[in-house]
């Protein structure tokens, strides 16, 4: 009854929303049907999904990337793929979507701004999951990705009728649920100039549930240029807020990080690219049957659209080059594969100084038995000092499913020794 109600209070705000921020929310609401199977590869749900991208795609009068005028890019799943190990889904095929808008300018026509976002997500369920007893109900996926899928076709819409100096190229990748593999597959195989042509790469992953403003532009140190650049374009556009300084901004944006990370902006990193990935934080829905469309902030989602197009478009006209700033892959830490047993806990994906700061725990989850909340810092887990999220994930991979671990958590004014009895993830 209450998720009913819940539905009809969203359809009803439709009435108000902009006219991008409607448009968004249809495509949501398609990608994120149970009717898409979850996006799950093999599914025909994904493949739907794809046709409906390329169609988009198409309708905004965009290029397609590959010869015959065709959209997709396919590729298979390796059986080498961790994700493999733990599915039946070696040799099934998944496919990217791309889209070109040529540049214009005889000198800098060559260099390409990628924009992508993953559409694929997790079908019914299983290792990925995070509530295992829902095996084999859909996962809709709203916004993980459906959110970040329709703010790139919006942002295609934004830029299709424009002349930008730099070829932007728009890419909905396949696979990223089992380890980033499909844009793993296109930074191989670039379309339509090699990948040493790439001057910037765009990422759009889980940008559906924009709360008091708050943007995370993750990879921001991976151009010496990006820093400046995002406060500018923060500062230019309508203000819905203002910052420390009493100006004016768009959103509480908190620009930060490498370019590593489990999203498709690490592939392109990987090759020595420059990449941002934005990001509206994780929340209790993530990898869980309840991500629906109805908890989607659309007009949200449409202002992270915009914010993305002005600055795709910016990249694109800029005359210069960005400098790279080059950072090793952190090291996997023996033991667990992933992430380790579970936790429950809901990070928030800022920089945090002096540890992990929670925006919540997942109700019934080890973390809150263990008396976590929001609002904690964790600083410490097991026999590991964490300062970071680096530092937690390699904690948690030197325990099993069962081990009694101590988590040592700022409070406010306090430090807590809490003792939390991690879990098995859904299989």
């Amino acid at each position: 009854m209450l998720h009913a109600l819940l539905v009809a209070a969203a359809l009803s705000a439709q009435d108000t929303l902009s006219p991008p921020a409607h448009r968004i929310l249809d495509d949501i609401r398609y990608l994120a049907a149970d009717a898409r199977q979850g996006r799950g590869i093999g599914t025909q749900g994904l493949a739907d999904a794809a046709q409906y991208l390329a169609d988009a795609f198409r309708r905004a009068g965009l290029a397609p990337a590959f010869a015959g005028g065709a959209y997709a890019q396919p590729f298979t799943i390796p059986t080498d793929a961790p994700a493999a190990m733990h599915s039946n889904l070696a040799g099934q095929s998944a496919k990217n979507v791309v889209a070109v808008l040529p540049g214009t300018s005889p000198r800098l026509r060559g260099q390409v701004v990628v924009v992508g976002a993953h559409y694929d997500h997790l079908g019914f369920g299983g290792f990925a999951a995070l509530d295992p007893d829902s095996n084999g109900v859909v996962h809709n996926g709203a916004d993980d990705n459906a959110s970040g899928t329709a703010a790139l076709l919006e942002i295609a819409r934004r830029l299709s009728t424009r002349r930008p100096a730099r070829t932007i190229v728009f890419v909905a990748f396949s696979g990223e649920e089992l380890g980033v593999l499909g844009s793993t597959y296109y930074v191989r195989h670039p379309a339509p100039q090699p990948v040493d042509s790439i001057y910037a790469m765009l990422n759009l992953d889980m940008v559906g549930r924009l709360t008091d403003g708050k943007l995370l532009a993750l990879g921001a140190l991976t151009a010496q240029e990006f820093g400046p650049l995002l406060d500018s374009l923060n500062r230019a556009g309508p203000a819905t807020r203002t910052d420390s300084a009493g100006r004016p901004v768009r959103f509480d944006l908190r620009a930060s990080g490498d370019g590593w990370g489990p999203s498709d902006h690490a592939s392109f990193y990987a090759v020595k690219r420059p990449v941002l990935q934005f990001f509206t934080d994780l929340h209790a829905d993530y990898h869980r049957s309840t991500d629906d469309w109805d908890k989607i902030n659309a007009s949200g989602t449409a202002r992270v659209a915009e914010f993305v197009a002005d600055l795709a478009w910016a990249l694109a006209n800029r005359p210069g080059p960005l400098t790279f700033v080059d950072v090793p892959r952190p090291q996997v830490a023996a033991g667990s594969p992933g992430y380790g047993p579970y936790l429950g806990t809901i990070p928030d994906m800022s920089e945090s100084p002096g540890g992990v700061l929670l925006n919540g725990v997942r109700a019934g989850s080890p973390a809150e038995n263990a008396g976590l909340a929001r609002g904690d810092i964790i600083t410490g887990l097991g026999r590991r000092v964490v300062a970071n999220l680096m530092d937690m994930t390699v904690a948690l991979r030197e325990h099993q499913p069962g081990d009694t671990v101590m988590i040592t958590v700022k409070r406010g004014e306090e430090t807590l020794r809490l003792q939390a009895v991690l879990a098995r993830r859904g299989s």
